[in-house]
């Protein structure tokens, strides 16, 4: 339902640092889709300029809309009500945002007492910081030894605020830390903070008070709900959202502890399910994801949809908690009036209704008496605001792209066996968990060094052949772990000529203390031949057509 109600409305554009106030007056419509975690908007305005027909009135704000710079946008509304019994304490709902884009009309005006009027029309979209800045950033970094609370830190800029109150899952140090977010993956920042919100079972909520944002372990329950008036109100309608029809199961595919664990849900219809597939030999991984599906299986209670007849006098916004009137007609089956609500969703739509008696002409003034400021302005308004219920687990977040993983690196093996030149190898035990890694050092991200798995990789298991100091891997890197993919080059000496055909494998700490066994043609015929070398000292056995060799001997100094 429409409405025509009276706004007291404030505009305020900051282009480059200067700020732009836009009387209520000459705005000419808005909308508003206001969630829990952020906000989108767009405003349509304009503005009088004279100065190309020798008037005094100049657009001021024309040169500085041409340039690209940043629009910051600060919307405030406030009722205008007169006829309440007790006139209650009006408070403001205030909107700010980061334009999206933006259009100019120019229109010309005909002439009023000989003078030519010219009137700019204006229009800008604009959303939450983080929704337009992280939308188009896409950094492709790691970190080691660094919590998530510092990764946010050094990526939200200065046009961001973050208080957040989760800190089971952004306080802990952690060992890798790895956002591969390029541009050609799809998913920018913005989608990696909504992805991992989705899959730690948290909450985005952005504070219309504060203007910022927190990522929560669960919603705001605090505060005192404001009970809304009846007659503010034209209908209300009781939704019931989807309920989840499948049951959950865990399964960890390790060889050595396999489980299949199901999460039951009362709702579920037979046979429905969703498995979630693991592989790891840690049992307390397995239960950890246990314990999060177990909380992300939620059956969403009813919602309450309220279709407004004019703007509250006590303004709020998504977040907030609320009481529904308990009086006749207002209660709904399955709604108690005792029930606390939160605003999940607020929907804002305004045109311009014509002043009331100050139409042209109508002070004598003709079109300058209908262009005076006045403190609030007529609109035609469509308010309509979703509630849940205060208890509700259900979290509310905005589409994203999840990100894609794992990408991949180039990386050294590290290994602190020996002296430096010696090509050894180290396997590292975590103390925690007994298992075996290598260390690898990153050359792209300034050498740090990370920790993979220390197991046969693509090698059957009767091979072992561990991976070398100083050697060339591709390393894959997930968003908390990483592992080898596979081997870049020949260890130096290992590589044969190619008209010999040959093959070899050479171990040991270097080409001068090892062993070397090889396998080539030598006139089109086949040659095999044993070698262990100890600086001087060398030992042999040599297989050739007619010939068997065995040399032992040492060089002297």
């Amino acid at each position: 339902m429409a409405f025509a109600d009276r706004l007291d409305l404030g505009l305020t554009l900051t282009i480059g640092g200067t700020a732009h106030a836009i009387p209520s007056s000459d705005v000419l419509a808005f909308e508003l889709d206001l969630h829990g975690w952020g906000h989108e908007g767009r405003v349509e305005f304009r503005v009088l300029d004279e100065t190309a027909h020798g008037g005094q009135k100049q657009d001021k704000l024309l040169a500085d809309f041409l340039k690209p710079d940043l629009v910051e946008v600060a919307l405030e509304l406030k009722a205008v009500h007169s006829d309440t019994a007790t006139k209650p304490t009006f408070t403001s709902l205030k909107v700010k945002g980061l334009g999206l884009d933006k259009s100019l009309t120019e229109e010309g005006v005909a002439q009023v007492k000989g003078a030519g009027i010219t009137y700019r029309h204006y229009t800008v979209r604009f959303v939450d910081p983080a929704r337009l800045l992280w939308s188009q950033h896409h950094p492709c970094v790691l970190y080691t030894q660094k919590t998530l609370q510092d990764v946010l830190d050094a990526h939200k800029g200065d046009k961001i605020a973050l208080a957040n109150d989760w800190a089971a899952q952004l306080d802990a140090t952690l060992p890798l830390i790895f956002l591969g977010l390029t541009p050609e993956s799809g998913a920018s920042f913005y989608d990696f903070v909504v992805w991992f919100v989705h899959t730690r079972n948290g909450v985005l909520a952005y504070d219309y008070t504060a203007q910022g944002y927190q990522l929560r372990a669960a919603k705001d329950a605090t505060g005192t709900p404001l009970t809304l008036r009846a007659a503010d109100v034209d209908s209300v309608t009781v939704v019931f959202p989807e309920v989840a029809r499948h049951d959950v199961a865990i399964l960890n595919a390790a060889a050595e502890s396999p489980k299949n664990q199901a999460i039951t849900n009362a709702q579920a219809v037979t046979g429905i399910r969703q498995d979630v597939l693991l592989r790891t030999d840690i049992a307390n991984d397995v239960q950890a994801r246990v314990t999060l599906e177990t909380a992300r299986l939620k059956v969403r209670g009813l919602e309450v949809e309220l279709d407004w007849n004019r703007f509250p006098p006590v303004a709020f916004a998504p977040g907030a908690l609320v009481k529904l009137p308990d009086t006749a007609g207002w209660k709904a089956a399955g709604v108690p009036s005792t029930q606390d609500f939160r605003v999940r969703r607020m929907s804002l739509r305004a045109e311009p209704l014509p002043p009331e008696g100050d139409e042209p002409g109508a002070d004598g003034e003709g079109e300058e008496g209908a262009r005076r400021p006045k403190p609030e302005s007529r609109y035609l308004i469509s308010f309509t605001t979703r509630l849940e219920k205060k208890d509700e687990k259900h979290v509310d977040l905005p589409p994203f792209t999840a990100p894609v993983y794992p990408r991949f690196v180039e990386g050294l093996i590290v290994s602190e066996v020996g002296e430096k030149k010696d090509e050894t190898w180290q396997a590292y035990t975590d103390d925690a968990t007994s298992l075996d890694s290598y260390k690898v050092k990153l050359p792209l991200f300034a050498n740090q060094i990370i920790q993979v798995p220390f197991n046969a990789n693509l090698q059957p298991g009767h091979f072992y052949f561990p991976a070398y100091k100083g050697a060339r891997v591709l390393v894959a890197l997930d968003f908390l772990r990483a592992w080898l993919k596979r081997h870049l080059d020949w260890r130096a000496g290992a590589r044969l000529p190619s008209d010999g055909q040959g093959v070899h494998l050479l171990v040991g700490k270097t080409t001068t203390s090892g062993t070397s066994m090889r396998h080539f043609y030598e006139d089109n015929k086949p040659l095999w031949r044993l070698q262990r070398t100890n600086e001087s000292d060398t030992e042999k056995i040599e297989l050739k057509e007619g010939n068997l060799l065995i040399l032992v001997k040492e060089e002297s100094a």
